[in-house]
């Protein structure tokens, strides 16, 4: 009984033993799909548990990620994102402050004059003046 269970190493005639080994399938564990998905959303009211529900973990699972990936929370990830592109904003020439705020997620513009001195460490006023993209002078041009 035994000799039908062993079988040859190797193959007469030098071909080599075939053992398929498929590759197994491995999910993408990382949060780039999750952020990608935040980044469209950033002037809808999101929040750490949606951020969680869209990564189909647990607001704590999401924590220790995105403290492993980012070495940040997800809260403070958010408002960065929505403070830089409150900044873009800006950049662009966007004049009203409540506009901004509301495009970026931010809120209010008080919430936006709070949150862009302690990110970027200026007012929007002052941050406009020194990177907004001004056109130039058709008179200096001449």
């Amino acid at each position: 009984m035994s000799r039908r269970l062993v079988f040859a190493v190797h193959r007469d005639g030098g071909q080599r033993q075939f053992v398929e080994r498929p590759v197994p399938a491995v999910a993408d564990l990382s949060l780039a799909p999750v952020l990608a998905w935040a980044q469209q959303r950033l002037s809808e009211p999101l929040t750490v548990a949606d951020l969680a529900a869209r990564a189909a973990v647990s607001p704590a699972t999401l924590h220790r990620r995105f403290h492993a990936e980012l070495a940040t929370t997800p809260l403070a990830w958010l408002t960065a994102e929505r403070v830089t592109l409150a900044c873009r904003l800006l950049e662009r020439g966007e004049n009203r402050l409540d506009v901004v705020a509301r495009t970026s997620g931010l809120g209010t513009a008080s919430n936006l004059r709070t949150r862009m001195r302690r990110h970027v460490g200026l007012s929007p006023a002052a941050y406009r003046q020194r990177f907004a993209a001004t056109p130039q002078d058709p008179v200096a041009a001449s």
